[in-house]
């Protein structure tokens, strides 16, 4: 069965056909340019030419201004249409005192944690935010938010008068840990020190789960970019590309 599946998030949408773990057709649309009307044409053009090759659609949205849009783009489909949410999660025990908190980009990454990696799990997001999810035999426990690499490199030049915008190319950390210009110098902080960052909050995960699970998570990491990052954490982790989409199909196949 093919699904098609669509991640609302604050930077893009991203979408494909999803058929178990196999993810085809995938494309993406800036999320802030939908809201004008022929970026709207443009994903509803998109998004319809792949209706017929699907049997349901799904989809999990962090932008709720957007859902009238992304739902007026489907809705002459006669397919079933599911949106994952915290009050319909199936499958998935939520250990969290304020279900209604957690992005549904989040639950999605976590069942498809759960229903293809196993448990224990620790999944890290590295969209404009990086996000730890935490997946234990008792269910979706929460986890932790910190700034992606995209709001660091974004921040420093927004926030200052003279250091520039680095693009993702430009993230190669210099060999020395001593920068020779402001933009070694900034490629070091962003580079070096988010991979740190990373590696720090995911010791103290890993800790915690072993204490209580008696064995080590898995560590899933998906979104963003890792080509540049070189810390501990990444030999550890696997790398999943689509994640949230294939979290969505398991949801919509559970909730039929």
């Amino acid at each position: 069965m093919k699904i098609l599946c669509i991640d609302v998030g604050n930077t893009h949408i991203h979408y494909g056909l999803v058929e178990g773990i196999n993810v085809t057709d995938t494309g993406d649309f800036r999320t802030r340019a939908v809201e004008t009307p022929s970026a709207a044409e443009e994903l509803k053009i998109a998004l319809r030419s792949l209706l017929p090759q699907s049997q349901g659609i799904a989809y999990c949205s962090v932008v709720p201004a957007l859902n009238p849009i992304l739902k007026a783009a489907l809705k002459e489909s006669s397919l079933p249409l599911y949106q994952l949410t915290s009050d319909d999660c199936p499958g998935l025990p939520i250990v969290y005192p304020n279900p209604n908190e957690i992005g549904q980009d989040r639950l999605a990454n976590a069942l498809a944690a759960q229903a293809h990696h196993g448990l224990p799990a620790v999944v890290i997001d590295m969209g404009t935010a990086v996000s730890f999810d935490i997946v234990s035999s008792q269910g979706y426990e929460g986890g932790i938010i910190a700034p992606g690499i995209g709001l660091m490199t974004r921040y420093l030049h927004e926030q200052t008068a003279l250091l520039p915008q680095l693009e993702e190319a430009e993230l190669i950390a210099p060999k020395s840990p001593i920068g020779k210009s402001t933009l070694e110098a900034m490629r070091l902080g962003v580079a070096i020190g988010f991979s740190g960052m990373v590696d720090a909050l995911l010791e103290r995960v890993i800790t915690e789960l072993m204490a209580r699970e008696k064995k080590a998570p898995i560590v899933l990491a998906t979104g963003g970019s890792t080509a540049n990052l070189t810390a501990d954490w990444v030999k550890k982790a696997q790398f999943v590309d689509n994640l949230t989409l294939k979290g969505l199909a398991v949801a919509f196949q559970r909730a039929r």
